[in-house]
């Protein structure tokens, strides 16, 4: 059971630009819904900087390696947070925080509710430890807005395989996270969704089952009212 949440104080920290980051179980396409919105906002001439967890910069794609190598499954959960940590660490310090002070807007794919959920909740790891790994690496800073793709285990795995299987590349392997039983995912979604019920301010949880284009409506409908209470919003050519 979560026994800490994210305290919302830490949501305000300082800054010009507009910090928001999508979650999910895997297979819940946020990977997509994260390059669609960022296209959006591009066109709409917002600047925008899209980047992903692990990894977004040169030292913590190399740090993704190692993570998700599925040769590695010998790795601890313990291990897994404190490499997610460093990761993220030199994520805010060399792209996060220079864009925000930039005043853009950042968009991340995972962001540290993925390290509560996957080796706290789900892995079995204390989450308050989790909490002071992450404080301490992003300086407190949390996402304005997390929207949260919700999906039912089962379909995310399927649509994992399927994707697999249809690719021109061949079979790929999958990740080591991705190769966990069915048991653990569905404790991924669990702990997504207990997150999110405890923070409603800054979770917006999207149905993931429905075609990409109609989760992107939702995404862009909720996004239009945050640049507007931001005053973000791109002036009318007309």
């Amino acid at each position: 059971m979560l026994k800490d949440s994210v305290p919302h104080k830490t949501r305000g920290t300082a800054r010009k630009g507009l910090f928001i980051s999508f979650e999910g179980p895997d297979g819940s396409g946020k990977t997509t819904q994260a390059r669609l919105l960022a296209e959006r906002l591009m066109d709409s001439g917002l600047k925008v900087v899209l980047t992903r967890e692990p990894g977004g910069t040169p030292v913590g794609e190399e740090i993704r390696k190692l993570l998700l190598n599925p040769d590695f499954s010998e790795m601890t959960v313990a291990c897994e947070a404190l490499l997610y940590g460093a990761s993220r660490a030199q994520l805010i310090s060399t792209l996060i925080y220079p864009a925000l002070k930039r005043g853009e807007i950042v968009i991340s794919d995972r962001y540290l509710d993925s390290s509560l959920v996957y080796q706290g909740l789900a892995g079995g790891e204390d989450p308050a430890k989790i909490i002071g790994i992450n404080f301490w690496a992003t300086g407190k800073l949390l996402p304005e807005i997390t929207f949260l793709l919700d999906l039912e285990a089962e379909q995310g795995l399927a649509r994992i395989q399927k994707k697999n299987s249809v690719s021109g590349a061949g079979p790929r392997v999958n990740d080591r996270i991705e190769q966990r039983g069915l048991d653990f995912h569905r404790r991924v979604q669990e702990g997504f969704l207990q997150l999110a019920s405890r923070d409603r301010k800054r979770f917006f949880v999207v149905p993931a089952e429905d075609k990409p284009e109609t989760i992107q409506a939702k995404i862009w409908d909720k996004m239009q009212k945050i640049l507007k209470q931001r005053n973000m919003l791109p002036p009318d050519p007309r």
